[in-house]
């Protein structure tokens, strides 16, 4: 009775490794997440915010295979703390418990996750913490509606910039138009008008092809700091909800695609709009060049020398 007194009371990485099954599973944590917010069924917690402290443990499916060091193989912290945050920025509720349902579902929905631990307490209605938990696994979550699954897709402005584009003095304005529309945005580049090294196996001279846009991204970098080179999905959902504004490195979601594009690396714009058509975007926006024809998605090209897009 003691231990489960105690149990009871603890964290909930404990409980969740107590009650693991005899093939227990991985698992993340986060811990002290403390955000002000306006909580509550009392008249007294109407129009005022208050501290509230989440505690979660979420058991995850074991990999197959290697980490490899892959950010996108495993369950990312970042997608804790955006359920927290979506379902607080979501309306107003009145309950924790219904608060923490909604987390847990959210967090269900990522195909890592198995089984959730969330422990909501408010840090200043008393001289204690006075808090809820629930424990929701794979199976038992409920169904998030269609119109909020619609609402966390995003769809970002993708733009490829021609090397033209990259050092023309209309750079920091076409960026700063960008920024003004208010969607997350990604730049796509090509490979700098040097010759790249010739490979006689294609498989390498794919991944030389592909390296030499990474190069080019990265000079883009350096020509303004607004843009942050980013190679993997899991960055690139971050950086769109959090505002920052990405230069896409295509090697590793090229060469990790099931059903990856045709167009070579050298072909830039074409494998720009294959990479534009994993949004689901309707139009890419291209600056200084024409694309091919037959691209995934519409293009809309620019000239250099426009200073309006």
């Amino acid at each position: 009775m003691a231990s489960e007194i105690r149990l009871a009371f603890s964290h909930p990485s404990e409980r969740s490794e107590a009650t693991a099954t005899s093939a227990p599973l991985d698992r993340i944590s986060v811990r002290d997440h403390i955000v002000e917010v306006e909580i509550g069924a009392f008249q007294a917690e109407r129009g005022v915010t208050q501290r509230i402290c989440f505690n979660i443990v979420v058991e995850v499916r074991p990999l197959t295979g290697p980490i490899d060091d892959d950010v996108d193989r495993i369950l990312s912290y970042d997608k804790v703390t955006e359920a927290i945050t979506y379902e607080l920025a979501a309306e107003r509720l009145n309950l924790l418990e219904t608060l923490s349902e909604r987390v847990a579902d959210r967090i269900l929905m990522e195909p890592q996750a198995m089984r959730v631990f969330v422990r909501i307490e408010k840090l200043d209605r008393g001289p204690g913490a006075l808090g809820v938990e629930i424990v929701r696994s794979r199976g038992t979550a409920r169904p998030v509606a269609a119109e909020h699954l619609e609402e966390d897709v995003m769809h970002p402005e993708l733009v490829y910039l021609s090397n033209a584009a990259i050092t023309s003095e209309h750079l920091s304005g076409w960026i700063d138009q960008l920024e003004a529309m208010g969607r997350p945005l990604i730049f796509c580049v090509g490979p700098a008008d040097i010759d790249a090294p010739q490979a006689s196996h294609p498989l390498a001279q794919r991944r030389i092809d592909l390296l030499a846009i990474e190069q080019n991204a990265w000079v883009l970098a350096a020509r303004d700091a607004r843009c942050k080179v980013v190679d993997t999905r899991t960055e690139l959902d971050w950086a769109m909800r959090n505002g920052q504004a990405c230069v896409w490195a295509p090697s590793k979601i090229v060469l990790d695609a099931v059903d990856g594009p045709s167009a070579k690396g050298a072909d830039a714009v074409a494998l720009a709009s294959w990479f534009a058509a994993t949004f689901d975007v309707r139009e890419m926006l291209v600056i200084g060049d024409d694309g091919p024809k037959d691209a995934p998605v519409a293009l809309r090209a620019i000239p250099v020398d426009q200073a309006t897009l």
